[in-house]
């Protein structure tokens, strides 16, 4: 067995189907199925069983894939470390960001992009469920995101927190006109429009606790992953969010009000995360060290 039939089987677990392995490979069929049984042959096992016009992965199989995607990270990573060795900071980047967390990348790719012109740059904008899969897929090395995370699979390099704020239309003049911030408990018979994960806990979650931590149950009409839906629905007069006060940073949607919450007890948790068991480019190591970082978790 070679590296290149374990980068053969892997694809075709992946896909499930030959025809769509060999084309993802850029290898015709007849030479990939004979691959496949050459391993076979040399394992002496059955990996894939047919079902239909898919494969299935035998128990052997899923033992052989499981270590196949480690050993082929571990290629990878190996591969990466080899060339920065010997050609300095080349090559892509590739990070993700949550919209309400952005702001604070444009000023850091602009110095970044200063001090390494080699480099190139592949941005992923998402949720953070989405970018922590990414992550995992190894689609992405670092993504800037809201806590909280699984502590378990990633690294953390905590930034500094940030208040939530309240955003409502300027026409509500009786929160808008003349004032800067309000109590938890006026927002009890606001229509809101909160920002929700597509999976697992986060901001939704801890406003919902906070609003109960007050006494009661927040009017919520709407839910949406994507901050800049909400601040323009905002805008629309639909009703009111709470947001982190950097999702605000360089947005220009007309009409809104901006206020504190003079008596909330939560705070926003931006952060670096970043697989533990992964290499990282020198690129993303050095690209970390422009922050300045509250505590770092390994």
């Amino acid at each position: 067995m070679d590296i290149r039939q374990l980068r053969y089987f892997y694809v075709i677990a992946q896909e499930r189907q030959i025809t769509r392995a060999a084309k993802r490979l850029h290898i015709a069929q007849p030479p990939l199925s004979q691959q496949l049984k050459q391993l076979e042959a040399e394992l002496e096992v059955s990996l894939v069983e047919r079902n239909g016009r898919t494969l299935e992965l035998t128990e052997a199989g899923k033992v052989l894939y499981q270590r196949a995607e480690k050993i082929l990270h571990e290629m990878d990573d190996l591969v990466t470390e080899v060339k920065e060795t010997g050609e300095g900071i080349r090559g892509t980047l590739s990070l993700g960001s949550v919209k309400s967390c952005f702001s604070y990348l444009p000023p850091k790719l602009k110095s970044f992009r200063d001090d390494h012109p080699h480099l190139r740059y592949k941005l992923q904008e998402g949720d953070t469920s989405s970018l922590s899969e990414s992550l995992r897929n190894r689609e992405i090395e670092l993504a800037i995101v809201r806590l909280p995370v699984d502590s378990e699979d990633f690294s953390i390099l905590h930034l500094p927190t940030e208040p939530y704020v309240l955003v409502v239309p300027e026409s509500w003049s009786e929160l808008a006109a003349g004032r800067t911030s309000v109590a938890m408990r006026e927002l009890e018979e606001l229509p809101l429009l909160l920002l929700h994960r597509l999976s697992g806990v986060g901001q939704y979650e801890i406003i919902l606790d906070e609003c109960r931590h007050h006494g009661f149950e927040p009017s919520v009409i709407c839910e949406c992953p994507d901050v800049t839906m909400i601040l323009s629905l905002v805008s629309a007069q639909v009703g009111a969010t709470i947001v982190p006060q950097a999702s605000l940073k360089d947005r220009h949607e007309p009409g809104l009000r901006v206020l504190t919450i003079h008596d909330a007890t939560i705070q926003a948790e931006p952060a670096i995360v970043w697989m533990k068991d992964r290499f990282l480019s020198v690129a993303a190591r050095k690209f970390m060290n422009q922050f300045e970082p509250i505590q770092s978790l390994q």
